[in-house]
């Protein structure tokens, strides 16, 4: 029988990005600073990172970033080649078996 992996053996989740409508991105992140205890990693026109205590949450445009999850792995080199993003960090996209989108990022 094999042995469940301990808690910080884990994988993990960076952040989960959704989409927000054109127009919306800055009132979306003004909500979320009033409503919850979060602060803003980075922000531009066609993008924002919330840092939360357990998990950052993206808000992006549609016409700049597909809704994701982003999964931290040390053989995301394996899922494709890796981009360098204006943030520094190296991910690739690829679908899950249900079409979902999942961004592998490179430790960092």
């Amino acid at each position: 029988m094999t042995k469940a992996p301990e808690i910080n053996d884990l994988t993990k989740i960076d952040h989960i990005a959704i989409q927000v409508r054109d127009g919306k991105l800055a009132e979306t992140v003004d909500f979320y600073l009033q409503k919850f205890a979060c602060q803003v990693e980075y922000q531009d026109d066609t993008w924002a990172l919330l840092a939360f205590q357990n998990i950052k949450l993206a808000f992006v445009i549609p016409a700049q970033h597909p809704p994701h999850i982003a999964i931290v792995s040390p053989e995301a080199e394996s899922f494709g080649a890796l981009k360098t993003h204006r943030d520094g960090t190296r991910s690739v996209y690829v679908d899950d078996p249900s079409s979902n989108k999942l961004e592998i990022m490179a430790p960092y």
